[in-house]
C-alpha cells in the first residue's frame, strides 16, 4: 500500500468517507453506487477514501488565560 505524506494517519474505511458514497437527504445513511445503501460506519471491500468528505477535527481552544499571563 502506498504512504501518503498529506494524511499519515491511518483512516478506518466507513461509507461516510467513501468516493462511491452520496450521503442521504436524511443524513442517517449512505447511497452508495457500488453496494446500495448502507449505514455511516459500514464499509465493504470497494472502499476508497475521498479526503474531501473528511470532516476535520476541531482544533483545541486557547483558553484559561488571565491578565496576568501577559503582564511582563
Amino acid at each position: 500500500m502506498r504512504k501518503n505524506i498529506i494524511n499519515s494517519q491511518e483512516r478506518t474505511p466507513a461509507c461516510r468517507i467513501c468516493s462511491h458514497g452520496i450521503l442521504s437527504p436524511d443524513g442517517e445513511s449512505v447511497l452508495c453506487v457500488k453496494t446500495g445503501i448502507r449505514q455511516l460506519d459500514s464499509s465493504c471491500r470497494s472502499f476508497k477514501y475521498d479526503p474531501l468528505k473528511r470532516v476535520p477535527e476541531r482544533a483545541p481552544t486557547a483558553g484559561g488565560f488571565t491578565k496576568e499571563d501577559f503582564e511582563l
